[in-house]
Parts: C-alpha cells; sequence; structure tokens
C-alpha cells in the first residue's frame, strides 16, 4: 500500500440485525489491520446480539439466531477487539455514517472506553461519492476488474473494500497518500456527534440536524423547551448522541 502511516490503519466491516443505530446489534465484525511496515493482521468473529435477527436481514447477510446463539456477546468480546485495534486510526465502506457509528454504540452499552475521536478516520465510500458515484460492488468491479463474490459477508466485503482503496491511492494522484489529508478528504459533513443529529453551523453553534427544531441551535431548544432533552434521552437516539447533548447541556449549566 502506497500510503503514509505513521500508526496502523484498521479497515472494519460489520453485519447487524438491522441498520438503526442506537437500537441494532453486530452479529459479525472483520478488520484487517495495516501496519506502517505493510504487515497485515486479520480478526474476524460473529457475535450473540443478544436480540432476534430479523428474518429479512438473514436472508441478505445470511446469519440466522443460530449461526450466533453459542458466540460471545459484544461486551464479551470487546476488550479482545480493543487490544486487537491498539491505537489505529480506523477505515471502512460507508463507516461514517454506519460502522463506526455502530461500533462506538456497542462499546458504549459495553462499557468499555473506546476513543474514537482521538482517531482519524477514512470513508472509502466518500472517496468513492466524490470521484465516481457509484455502489461498492460497482467500485470493485471499476477499479479491480473483479465481480464481488459473496457479498455482504463481513470478511469478502472488507477485503474488497480494502483493494478498493489501494486502487484509488494509485488511480488518484491528487489523493495524497497520508492519513490526515484523507481524513479530512473524508468528512463530508460538520458533525458534533456520529451520527449527524447534531451539526455545527456557520456561527460555530452546535445545532439540531433534524425533526421540529432542525437549523435551531441546541442551546436554545434546551432552554425554552427543557423536556425535549428528555424525550431525546428516553428514546431511540444512539448513545454517543445522547453523550452528545447531555455534554451540551451540562455546558450550559456550568456556564461555559
Amino acid at each position: 500500500m502506497k500510503l503514509a502511516i505513521t500508526r496502523p490503519l484498521a479497515f472494519l466491516d460489520l453485519e447487524a440485525t438491522g441498520l438503526t443505530i442506537g437500537f441494532d446489534r453486530i452479529v459479525e465484525i472483520s478488520v484487517v489491520k495495516v501496519s506502517p511496515s505493510g504487515e497485515r493482521s486479520t480478526l474476524t468473529q460473529r457475535l450473540n446480539p443478544e436480540m432476534p435477527i430479523p428474518a429479512v436481514v438473514s436472508a441478505i447477510h445470511g446469519i440466522t439466531d443460530a449461526d450466533v446463539a453459542d458466540m460471545p456477546t459484544f461486551k464479551q468480546f470487546a476488550p479482545a477487539l480493543l487490544n486487537f485495534f491498539g491505537n489505529s486510526d480506523l477505515a471502512g465502506y460507508n463507516s461514517n455514517k454506519y460502522d463506526i457509528p455502530l461500533l462506538v454504540d456497542e462499546f458504549i452499552r459495553a462499557e468499555v472506553d473506546f476513543d474514537f475521536r482521538s482517531r482519524r478516520l477514512i470513508d472509502v465510500q466518500n472517496i468513492f461519492h466524490k470521484m465516481e458515484q457509484r455502489t461498492l460492488a460497482a467500485a470493485y468491479k471499476f477499479y479491480c476488474e473483479k465481480e464481488l463474490v459473496n457479498a455482504h459477508s463481513a470478511e469478502a466485503d472488507i477485503f474488497a473494500t480494502l483493494e478498493v482503496f489501494e486502487s484509488q491511492l494509485e488511480r488518484y494522484p491528487e489523493l495524497n497518500k497520508d492519513v490526515d489529508f484523507l481524513h479530512k478528504f473524508c468528512s463530508m459533513n460538520n458533525n458534533v456527534d456520529l451520527a449527524g443529529r447534531i451539526v455545527m453551523n456557520d456561527k460555530k453553534q452546535e445545532c439540531f440536524n433534524f425533526g421540529k427544531h432542525k437549523g435551531k441551535t441546541v442551546e436554545e431548544v434546551f432552554a425554552k423547551e427543557p423536556s425535549y432533552y428528555d424525550w431525546m434521552m428516553q428514546g431511540d437516539f444512539p448513545a454517543e448522541t445522547k453523550q452528545v447533548i447531555t455534554a451540551l447541556r451540562l455546558r450550559k449549566f456550568n456556564g461555559a
């Protein structure tokens, strides 16, 4: 890989019970960690989500309740996963919007400290969409001239993502082969939380990005409608989003 990295870069892909961050759970994770020397190591594990996997979802990724009944829960697996990540930066396909928020939610739920904010994030889909506007299977065919076999298997998808990323670096000379540059290039929004429910406006104020208060500052809404905070805390919002709004609420109380 012709990429300047000073610490490992971990490519990850998740299969889950669904797509709702804050509700759904991981059933399989696969990580390919690339070290600065170019050495690669892989960790793939199925997990018991402690909730039923809908049949419509099993039909997509092929993982059923029976397949994960005897697998460890995320909380049981979390220490080994955290150890495998080490100080790695993170990469994946649509990872900034889905895999990383879902992973962070699982770590929070397991009460394991996972400091994602100190890590650079590279989303191969964001590079692809900015350059070509396609899907993973099309990206694999376009960049690697191969058909994606066994799609929606976490390991197959993440190896394909890694190959696509390597081809992108070769194809586009304007992409600096530097993690800091790619981290900024892949940031397509001004999110305050990973799920994008809270965003920063032009005045550097945290604002709601959904619902009846979209565009209003968090501080303004919580001042005029304190119950909105309670409603969010009781709802199916991602745990990390709840941490963000709690920090913003406390900041106001503390006069920051």
